[in-house]
């Protein structure tokens, strides 16, 4: 019976694994005239028949090729098959608007399976002035773009590559959040962009991380597509009154150009290269904004925080002895100025002992401000027997939406705390209600006592001689694995050194794997982890130091041509950007790593 149900349980589970599935691949935007490539991927070899209704809009250059790939893991004695099959359509699209990518048909073993339909939002050609003089189509497919066959940066223009600035309000109260946004907007192929917002006086500054989530989309503007991105953005919070201006950021940007001027012959016999990089300036406009002061008078309970809150607390235990401590815990929940504010006053009975209270922080950046909670704890020892109430706690702040002073308040806390075992009474005249606290003080003992005046003292004694043998008995090995461990960290350090191209070279065929899935975010990574990695271990830097600036430094000091230096850190530079880039990322994948295998061999035959 045993057998048939495993027999049973393979069954379902090969079932389970074998589900076909269709799935479409397209970018999201495109313009008239682009080269966009459509791809169907089927999670198995197995395919009998393949069809696809008509591309609505578009024009089918060619398709559908097909690549098949085919994989075995073993994991535990477990082998694991995996295999697919991609067909890809080349398609242009013929006219604007929002047009519909078909479903596809896959038949395996008899059986049907369909994807879903997709859309791409296509925009006018920028380049469809310069195309109405001529009938032929075939002209539109590689659309005229004047912008890459500039050779020298003075050429491309404020207009082709900039960065503006916005501000979610301009005016606001003081410690009111603002947001600000900067957006590129660009015409031309970018391979790096560096800047950073300076020091700002009057303002507290938190940037918010939306670097993870940026890519170039199109947007229409004046006749043209622009690539564009939110590059950063950063929530202020006016410190001080009255008009204030956030100054400009200057960005340096890398842009990759095609160079028209370069003789053929000389390309074709490595003479030179058909683009060249340039380095062009950006400068951002100020903001100014109007910073207004909280309306006076101010409460006496407020405590400086501006925005949205709610308050609540709780007591544990609230029944305890004489001497033990109890912890009061108050949660601020809401949205505003939260790293900025101060903790809510407690009014604990007078023979409370009170620590400072303990803060912890758990709010993120947003563009509203910091949103999340923040808890208070404040421990508190009743040093009296008896019962106590602690007052609700106010916490007062002022609402950006009302435009006024708003204040919250807990419950109040009853606490019931037994007697000391040991506590007792001093009666006094100055102050009846004083007592001794537990074992605070202990009665000093008046017996005489005696000095041993004995010379069989410890320091001469055998017990000692013998601590002392087994100490440097112990010093003298701990100093022998101590060299061991310096003379292993050198080994490996070598180890690392030698097997540097080897440890380069499985990245680089990981990311081949990569390009042939037309996987491009994980192959533009696989290869500056290859790059990067490569370098860090020829070069021993450790990996928190590891980035282009210390590469840059330590292979100056191996003394590597600037010439090979520039072209291997452009290569970094040029997966940075890749993942973002406008249009096909998947187009440069066999160029870039071309280029990173021969940079990677390249150094490797410079650095011994």
């Amino acid at each position: 019976m045993r057998k048939y149900f495993l027999i049973l349980l393979f069954f379902i589970a090969t079932l389970c694994s074998a589900q076909i599935t269709v799935k479409l691949q397209a970018p999201n935007q495109a313009e008239v005239g682009d080269r966009i490539r459509i791809s169907y991927v089927v999670n198995t070899n197995d395919v009998e028949d393949f069809q696809v209704k008509d591309f609505p809009g578009f024009r089918v250059l060619y398709g559908p090729s097909t690549s098949s790939q085919s994989s075995f893991s073993m994991v535990n004695g477990k082998t694991t098959h995996n295999s697919s099959i991609t067909f890809t359509y080349m398609v242009q699209p013929t006219e604007e608007g929002v047009l519909e990518i078909p479903s596809a048909v896959a038949i395996v073993k008899g059986k049907s399976y369909s994807s879903k339909t997709g859309q791409i939002e296509v925009l006018p050609s920028s380049n469809t002035s310069t195309n109405n003089s001529s009938g032929n189509n075939n002209e539109q497919e590689e659309p005229v773009d004047e912008q890459p066959q500039r050779s020298n940066k003075s050429s491309i223009g404020d207009k082709d590559l900039y960065i503006d600035v916005t501000a979610s309000k301009t005016s606001v109260y003081e410690q009111e959040a603002v947001l600000l946004t900067y957006k590129l907007y660009t015409l031309v192929n970018i391979q790096q962009l560096s800047g950073e917002m300076p020091e700002l006086d009057g303002y507290h500054v938190q940037e918010i991380d939306s670097k993870a989530q940026m890519s170039l989309k199109y947007e229409r503007i004046n006749g043209r597509n622009y690539g564009t991105a939110v590059w950063r953005q950063y929530v202020i919070y006016p410190q001080k009154t009255g008009k204030l201006t956030v100054p400009p950021i200057e960005f340096e940007a890398q842009i990759e150009i095609h160079n028209t001027s370069m003789d053929p012959f000389d390309i074709f016999f490595g003479g030179g290269s058909l683009s060249q990089l340039v380095q062009k300036k950006i400068k951002t406009p100020s903001v100014d904004i109007d910073v207004k002061a909280l309306p006076s008078p101010r409460p006496e309970n407020f405590n400086g925080a501006v925005g949205s809150y709610q308050i609540t607390g709780s007591l544990t235990p609230q029944q305890l002895n004489a001497n033990d401590a109890t912890t009061l815990r108050l949660v601020v929940n809401g949205v505003g100025n939260m790293k900025l504010m101060k903790s809510p006053i407690v009014k604990f009975p007078k023979d409370f002992e009170v620590y400072d209270p303990k803060k912890d922080d758990k709010t993120v950046h947003t563009a509203q401000g910091a949103k999340g909670s923040v808890i208070y704890d404040y421990i508190v020892v009743p040093r009296h027997g008896g019962k106590y109430n602690i007052p609700p706690v106010e916490f007062c702040y002022f609402d950006t939406d009302k435009q006024s002073y708003q204040t919250l308040k807990t419950d109040s806390f009853q606490i019931s705390v037994a007697k000391a075992v040991n506590e007792s009474h001093v009666s006094s005249n100055a102050q009846e209600d004083l007592k001794v606290l537990g074992n605070d003080i202990h009665f000093i003992k008046l017996d005489k006592f005696q000095v041993d005046d004995s010379d069989n003292t410890f320091f001469t004694s055998s017990t000692y001689k013998l601590i002392y043998i087994i100490l440097l008995l112990v010093f003298i090995v701990v100093s022998m694995i101590f060299q061991r461990y310096i003379k292993a960290s050198s080994n490996h350090a070598r180890n690392k050194v030698k097997k540097a191209g080897k440890a380069a070279n499985k990245r680089l065929r990981l990311a081949e794997k990569l390009m042939h899935e037309r996987n491009s975010e994980q192959f533009y990574d696989e290869v500056m982890k290859a790059l990067l990695g490569y370098a860090g271990d020829k070069l021993n830097i450790r990996t928190a130091d590891l980035n282009k600036e210390n590469v840059k430094k330590a292979l100056i000091k191996k003394n590597v041509d600037a010439e090979v230096i520039d072209n291997y850190l452009d290569i970094v530079a040029q997966c940075e950007f890749a993942r973002f880039a406008p249009g096909d990322p998947a187009a440069m994948m066999d160029k870039i790593f071309t280029e990173a295998s021969e940079a990677i061999n390249k150094l490797d035959s410079i650095i011994k």
